[in-house]
């Protein structure tokens, strides 16, 4: 199975999972326990918050581990409502749907007034616009992504930092796609909240982390006992945050070496795709080099009519992909973050999302061209 479907899910690195069956055999006591294998298991998590937080450029207690990038999302913005007493929420309807999601509960219930930015064809946001909407200085929380998990383009963070810095404004920015692929200096990004999930990057399934800037309130939206310095209830997920530490390691250790790789598969792409065949748009900034993540492309096929089935026709030549975020697949409603930039995305034919790896190859991506042309022209 060549594999392509990354922004999905990342196949788990082996290092990784022996470090994760070691600690999930010998470092097994409750964290809240004072015996010696309570004591074991909270030094295990504090050694990994250290070394999460060096790798960020941030303070070990600005880190909070969560169960995974919905949690943490959901965590940040019910704080912004809750403990900082926020008035109004500015996002933008191409954020992922625990974001999105989370602000339509709190606009629908009227706790907040809720602002959703225009979003041009390539899924570039309007600073012009944020920057109107927060001189009435409203106490606000500002929600957007770094990286688009569906057509990768990057935001400038720093931009939008100094914006929300300027005008008193909480900035949450949802990094999930972006954390092992570039680099955070926390330090001096003027972020207020930022989210992890572990499966992203090698990682296990079912653990993530929040940031959270020093000096910004914060507390906590599960109840249930004190762990995580009171900030989230319930026993820490010791094997996972161990495993999604030495992930974090593993990916920054050799950050540059595999964004040099992912550049020449991506650049590979777009050109092969250009080359091979005839018709095929690139959706967002995608095929942007300097405006999107190295490892996802997103394309629109010029087929006579939608193929609902396009992605298990890859499937059955060994290929794995998806045609958006994992977290709606399997729904008839298709790609929101495409609804948005695609002018008549009813009648725009079969989009799909290509996602890579330090671990894919040339020969891979020939490959699936090669079935994407045959696809295509039959």
């Amino acid at each position: 199975m060549i594999y392509l479907d990354n922004a999905s899910t990342t196949k788990i690195n082996n290092e990784v999972l022996d470090t994760l069956n070691k600690s999930m055999s010998e470092i097994y006591g409750n964290p809240s326990s004072t015996h010696s294998l309570g004591r074991k298991s909270k030094v295990a998590i504090e050694s990994a918050r250290n070394s999460i937080a060096k790798i960020m450029n941030c303070k070990a207690k600005e880190i909070i581990f969560t169960s995974g990038g919905t949690e943490a999302d959901n965590a940040i913005i019910f704080n912004a409502l809750n403990t900082l007493n926020i008035e109004r929420i500015i996002s933008s309807r191409i954020e992922h749907h625990a974001v999105i999601d989370t602000i339509k509960k709190i606009e629908n219930d009227k706790l907040a007034e809720v602002h959703w930015l225009a979003i041009d064809s390539k899924g570039n946001i309007n600073l012009n616009e944020l920057k109107e909407l927060l001189n009435d200085q409203k106490t606000t929380l500002v929600s957007l992504m770094h990286v688009n998990n569906e057509i990768g383009n990057i935001s400038d963070i720093n931009k939008l930092g100094e914006i929300c810095k300027k005008n008193g404004a909480i900035f949450h920015s949802d990094t999930v796609q972006g954390i092992s692929h570039l680099k955070y200096d926390l330090s001096n990004i003027p972020v207020d909240f930022i989210c992890a999930s572990a499966h992203k990057f090698g990682g296990p399934k079912g653990v993530g982390f929040i940031y959270k800037r020093d000096g910004v309130k914060y507390s906590k939206q599960l109840f249930g006992g004190e762990q995580e310095r009171d900030f989230r209830a319930g026993t820490e997920n010791v094997s996972g945050i161990v495993a999604m530490q030495k992930a974090l390691e593993i990916a920054h250790s050799s950050i540059d070496e595999n964004n040099t790789h992912l550049y020449k598969l991506k650049s590979h792409l777009i050109n092969s795709i250009k080359e091979k065949t005839v018709g095929v748009k690139f959706n967002g900034l995608s095929d942007n080099m300097e405006g999107s993540i190295y490892t996802i492309v997103n394309i629109n096929l010029p087929l006579s009519k939608p193929n609902k089935m396009i992605v298990f026709q890859f499937d059955l030549k060994g290929v794995a992909i998806s045609e958006g975020s994992a977290c709606s697949a399997g729904g008839s409603l298709g790609s929101h973050v495409l609804k948005e930039i695609i002018p008549d995305y009813k009648n725009s034919g079969s989009n799909i999302r290509i996602s890579m790896s330090a671990d894919n190859t040339i020969e891979e991506i020939d490959t699936f061209v090669e079935i994407l042309k045959e696809i295509i022209e039959k």
